[in-house]
C-alpha cells in the first residue's frame, strides 16, 4: 500500500510535466490533492468519532446513547449535522463582527495544518520536514489565539473569562508537553517525525519514556481542552464560555476544530511513544490508524470518568507538578545516554 501511494504520486506529478506543466506547479498540484484526500479522511473520521464517543459515555454512563436513526444509531451524527447547517446564525449587535466571525475559521484551520507532518505510513506525510516535531508544537499553539479571538469578538463577560482561562490553561500546559517530547528528541537526536518513528524498531519510546507518555497525555488533555480539564466551556460555570454566543455552523466549527485536534494529538502520540505505523503483517497506514484510536479511547474514558477539577488546582498541578516532573525527566534521560555511550552499549 505504501509503495502504491508513492508510485502513484510519482506517476500524477511525471504525467502533469509530460503535459507541459512547470515541476514546481505539478507539485504544487499533487501537495493541493494530498489536502484534499486529508481533509476528506478527517470529516470522515470526526463524523465517527462523534457517534463512537456518544456511544462510550453513555455506556459509561449505563444509558443506550444514539439508537434511533439507523443501525445502533449511526445516522444521529449525520442528523445533527443537518441541524446545525439550518440553524439560524446569530451575530451580537454590540459584538466585535470580524474578529467573532474569523475565530472559529481560524481554529479549524489551525487544526488541519497539524496534519502536514503527521506519517499517515511509511513515506506517506504531507510534507517530510526535518523540524516535523517543532511545527507540530508551535502551530498547535495557535489555536490559543483563537479561542482568544472568540472570547474577545464577543463581548461576554462569561466568554471573554472563558477565553481568559482558556489561554491561561495552555500556555500552562505547552510548557510540560513540549518538554516530555525532549527526552525523544534527545534519544533520537533528530526532530524528524519519519526518523523518531524509524528510531523505534526494536524498543517503543513508551517503554524508555514512561514518565513523558504519562506527562504529554496529562498536557494533551488539557491542551486539547477536554474533561477533565474542559475549563474554556464550563458550562456549569460559565454558561458556555468562550462558545457562548455562537450558535449554528459557527459553533460547529469549534467543536470539529476540537475533535480535529483530538486525532492530530492523539496520532502524534502513537508516532513518538508507541512505534508510530511500525508493527507485523498489517500494512503501516493499518496500524498508525490502531494506534491512534487507541489513544483515543483513553481520551474518551479520562472525560467520561473524572470530573472537572478547580481552576486554580489546574494551573497548580502544571507548574508545581509537571514542569518540575518534565524537567526531572530530560536530566534523566541525558543522564541515561551519557552512561550508555560511556558503556559503549550505543
Amino acid at each position: 500500500m505504501e509503495a502504491l501511494f508513492i508510485n502513484l504520486a510519482e506517476a500524477f506529478t511525471g504525467w502533469m510535466i509530460r503535459l507541459g506543466l512547470n515541476p514546481a506547479w505539478a507539485e504544487s498540484i499533487l501537495l493541493l490533492v494530498k489536502w484534499i484526500i486529508v481533509i476528506t479522511i478527517i470529516t470522515v473520521n470526526i463524523i465517527i468519532l462523534i457517534w463512537l464517543e456518544r456511544k462510550i459515555s453513555a455506556f459509561f454512563q449505563e444509558r443506550l446513547g444514539p439508537n434511533r436513526l439507523g443501525p445502533f444509531g449511526i445516522f444521529q451524527t449525520v442528523a445533527d449535522a443537518i441541524k446545525l447547517l439550518t440553524k439560524e446564525d446569530i451575530v451580537p449587535s454590540a459584538a466585535d463582527k470580524l474578529i467573532f466571525k474569523t475565530a472559529p475559521m481560524f481554529f479549524i484551520v489551525v487544526a488541519v495544518m497539524l496534519y502536514t507532518v503527521i506519517p499517515m505510513g511509511k513515506d506517506m506525510e504531507v510534507i517530510n520536514l526535518n523540524i516535523g516535531l517543532l511545527f507540530f508544537i508551535s502551530v498547535g499553539s495557535l489555536s490559543t489565539i483563537a479561542l482568544l479571538m472568540a472570547g474577545w469578538g464577543s463581548n461576554n463577560k462569561w466568554s471573554l473569562m472563558g477565553a481568559v482561562r482558556s489561554v491561561a490553561q495552555m500556555v500552562s500546559y505547552e510548557i510540560p508537553l513540549a518538554f516530555s517530547l525532549l527526552g525523544v528528541v534527545m534519544i533520537t537526536g533528530s526532530l524528524n517525525l519519519q526518523d523518531i518513528v524509524a528510531a523505534q524498531d526494536k524498543w517503543w519510546f513508551i517503554v524508555l519514556q514512561p514518565i513523558a507518555f504519562i506527562t504529554y497525555f496529562i498536557a494533551a488533555t488539557a491542551e486539547l481542552n477536554r474533561g477533565p480539564f474542559d475549563m474554556p466551556e464550563a458550562e456549569q460555570e460559565l454558561t458556555g464560555g468562550a462558545y457562548t454566543e455562537y450558535t449554528g455552523m459557527r459553533w460547529a466549527l469549534f467543536f470539529l476544530a476540537e475533535y480535529t485536534n483530538l486525532v492530530a494529538v492523539s496520532a502524534l502520540m502513537a508516532t513518538v511513544f508507541l512505534g508510530g505505523w511500525q508493527g507485523p503483517w498489517l500494512p503501516s497506514w493499518l496500524w498508525i490508524i490502531i494506534k491512534t484510536y487507541a489513544v483515543i479511547l483513553v481520551f474518551f474514558w479520562v472525560k467520561w470518568t473524572f470530573p472537572r477539577i478547580r481552576m486554580d488546582h489546574l494551573m497548580s498541578f502544571s507548574w508545581k507538578v509537571l514542569v518540575p516532573v518534565s524537567l526531572g525527566n530530560i536530566l534523566l534521560t541525558g543522564a541515561g545516554i551519557y552512561f550508555c555511550r560511556w558503556m559503549g552499549w550505543c
